[in-house]
């Protein structure tokens, strides 16, 4: 007889993979480890996801089938460049509240093989950074927004938006917040980055 996989159990163990990869990351996680995090046997977390590999793809595809569709959508559309600030920001910020783990593990691994996990974080559907710049520059030149490099403003929404995820800890600690706090803290930002953004743009 079939042994049937229970949903509680693989959601303990998607739950426990998600910490352990956050802090040992790819390389540096163990099964042993994701096991005992989840409070289940090695057997029984092989029996459910065979590697450490499998698990990390099921984990990954899940948060950035959420994520790079949105940011792609946003940068191609044709709405107006404040618009598009407005809209990455907040919906960047919406969904790592709910995947808190994505930034630094994105970080931890890129850095570590950039052209590889690169090739796995986006296959060749890259964000069309490109439209964005584009557009950028064709405000610049209407007179609507300061001059500008693209480059820069890209790397300023997304820094302000990275940034309160990746240095976490240091920020409850330095600020002697908890995790609501926090949380409300990045409800707030998803308006007041791209307010931010746009009153140092704006002519």
């Amino acid at each position: 007889m079939v042994k049937k996989k229970d949903q509680t159990t693989e959601e303990k163990i998607l739950a426990a993979a998600k910490k352990v990869f956050v802090e040992n990351g790819l390389a540096g996680a163990r099964m042993q480890d994701i096991a005992d995090k989840a409070g289940i046997n090695k057997a029984l977390l092989h029996y459910y996801f065979r590697s450490k590999e499998k698990l990390f793809e099921v984990i990954f595809k899940e948060a950035t089938s959420k994520l790079f569709p949105r940011v792609t959508a946003i940068f191609s559309s044709d709405i107006p460049l404040f618009d598009i600030i407005r809209q990455f920001t907040s919906e960047y910020v919406e969904i790592v509240l709910e995947n808190p783990y994505l930034p630094l593990f994105v970080l931890n691994e890129i850095n570590k093989q950039p052209h590889a996990f690169s090739q796995k974080l986006f296959g060749n559907n890259r964000p069309p950074v490109h439209k964005l710049a584009e557009k950028i520059e064709k405000e610049i030149k209407k007179g609507l927004i300061k001059p500008i490099s693209p480059a820069h403003l890209i790397i300023n929404m997304l820094s302000m938006c990275v940034f309160p995820f990746v240095g976490k800890p240091m920020i409850q600690l330095m600020m002697n917040i908890d995790e609501l706090q926090f949380r409300n803290m990045m409800e707030q930002r998803k308006t007041l980055i791209a307010d931010f953004i746009i009153a140092s743009i704006k002519k």
